[in-house]
């Protein structure tokens, strides 16, 4: 009997389809697949042949924001699933205003979204009830939805995570975490080491060192942005901004007159912070290190929806910190174009106008802060897991695996901040057998594939180097995307297929 495998695609990411194309060529699956993308991708799901899948649903295609009344449908699904589908569509980045410029969603609105998707998510499952749902990272908030959907109602999920490790990945059940790493890491033996070592190893693997390198070599092709321009400005006909919610209000005269804005907001943000941001590190206060996280991004609004609001943020660790403190406050690194943009001026000045604050320029190397403090604070990134390289206490405010570093605590709750930072700065918990050991673990049970080097290809490939992804999709092009990728991704496929064993 076929295994059902279900997969979410998009019409920005290539993962789970290139997966799913290499391993119906080694096993006998069924695929099916729920996809969310725009009108011009859209045609190639529906014509395409080197995936057959037995049937697929267009998201967008069962999702509409017109309604006249609100009913029980969302209540009734919350009740029978325990999924808190209000709370995750209001920290939705396409429904805030903060993030989406286009088009103001009324809760009249953003309600009949989401009973739109509590219908379509449960007849899917309850037509084919899948054996596994294989996915990437969940990203955004519907895809992460139909996955916590995927999870209650037992269907196993085969999760490719990214280590946050050098070129390590892995495949789990839950967003980034190994399975079973707490078993292992209790019954696993500490190994003598010393912090130089690792250090060593940690400025060869570091996330940052795989982050830069993807955001350097993206949307650096002159002729590719220009490219992209002219196919959106007399190529497309832009009819998703109708037909897509995700899309409403994008005009083109509106997108046009947004970039403009956009770039003389950058250069003008980026002034400020060049003039008023310390490229000095105080020397001579006790430190307490807070990272700002990069926004609009998963790692606030799906994994720290309690903590999106990174100016409180600030506001509220500065009240927390002891009296003889200082607390310095670093800007992420890739928050600035091409990805994102500055935050505004307004927030900068929010930040530093309390006195117990230093905002820190973004060019300054974190490792040298986290050098000079006695504690590092971060809501959801590795930082915090990397403090741990150099014998310092740090507090993640997130549900991840970091806290089996004794160095490293897990805040569960704000009222609590104040007593947590005095007990990591009073009890330091420093070893670095625990740190070679957390990695060592991590490395044993993961594999090679570099997922931004992959991702960077099909960028370049499919979608202008990053610069436009509602575009027409050559079958002929994916296929040869497909076959210049096969010696990865039939290493990847083993991956999966020998997950699916075990199960």
């Amino acid at each position: 009997m076929k295994q059902k495998i279900i997969l979410w695609l998009t019409g920005y990411d290539w993962t789970e389809f290139s997966i799913a194309y290499y391993m119906q060529k080694t096993q006998n699956y069924e695929f099916y697949a729920i996809i969310d993308v725009q009108n011009n991708p859209k045609e190639f799901f529906e014509n395409q042949t080197l995936v057959p899948f037995k049937k697929i649903w267009f998201y967008h295609d069962h999702i509409n924001s017109s309604s006249t009344k609100k009913n029980d449908i969302i209540r009734t699904f919350e009740k029978k699933y325990n999924i808190p589908t209000i709370p995750l569509a209001k920290n939705d980045r396409i429904f805030m205003e903060k993030f989406n410029v286009f088009h103001k969603f009324s809760e009249l609105e953003i309600c009949h979204i989401v009973e739109n998707e509590c219908n379509l998510f449960e007849t899917v499952l309850d037509e084919i009830n899948p054996d596994f749902f294989l996915s990437l990272e969940t990203a955004f908030r519907p895809h992460h939805f139909f996955y916590l959907l995927c999870k209650t109602r037992n269907v196993k999920v085969l999760m490719l995570n990214s280590a946050n490790w050098g070129n390590y990945c892995y495949i789990s059940e839950d967003y980034h975490k190994l399975e079973n790493f707490k078993e292992k890491f209790i019954q696993t033996n500490n190994e003598k080491t010393s912090f130089d070592e690792q250090q060593k190893r940690v400025l060869e693997m570091r996330l940052s060192n795989k982050t830069k390198t993807f955001f350097k070599n993206q949307q650096t092709s002159s002729k590719s942005k220009f490219s992209a321009a002219f196919y959106y400005l007399f190529k497309s006909d832009n009819k998703t901004q109708k037909s897509h919610y995700t899309y409403y209000g994008r005009t083109k005269l509106k997108v046009l007159l947004n970039e403009i804005l956009i770039n003389f907001k950058r250069k003008n943000r980026k002034k400020f912070i060049d003039e008023n941001l310390s490229y000095k590190i105080p020397n001579d206060q006790n430190l307490i290190f807070f990272a700002l996280q990069q926004e609009p991004e998963r790692s606030l609004l799906i994994s720290a929806p309690d903590y999106i609001d990174q100016v409180e943020n600030v506001n509220f660790i500065a009240k927390s910190i002891p009296k003889n403190y200082h607390l310095v406050v670093k800007e992420h690194p890739t928050q600035g174009p091409p990805t994102r943009d500055w935050r505004k001026k307004s927030d900068y000045q929010k930040m530093m106008n309390n006195p117990n604050v230093t905002l820190i320029h973004p060019s300054v190397s974190a490792d040298k802060i986290i050098k000079k403090s006695k504690l590092v604070i971060s809501i959801s990134g590795t930082l915090a897991l990397e403090t741990a390289f150099y014998g310092i206490p740090s507090i993640t405010f997130t549900d991840n695996d970091y806290p089996l570093i004794p160095s490293i605590s897990k805040l569960n709750s704000k009222d609590e901040l104040s007593k947590l930072i005095r007990s990591s700065l009073e009890n330091v918990r420093n070893n670095p057998d625990n740190v070679k050991k957390y990695f060592d673990i991590l490395e044993k049970n993961s594999f090679i594939f570099n997922l931004y080097e992959f991702q960077l290809a099909y960028y370049k490939q499919l979608y202008f180097d990053a610069n436009l992804f509602d575009v027409k999709i050559s079958e002929n092009n994916v296929e040869k995307f497909l076959l210049d990728q096969k010696d990865k991704l039939l290493k990847l496929t083993d991956e999966f297929n020998r997950k699916i064993l075990e199960n």
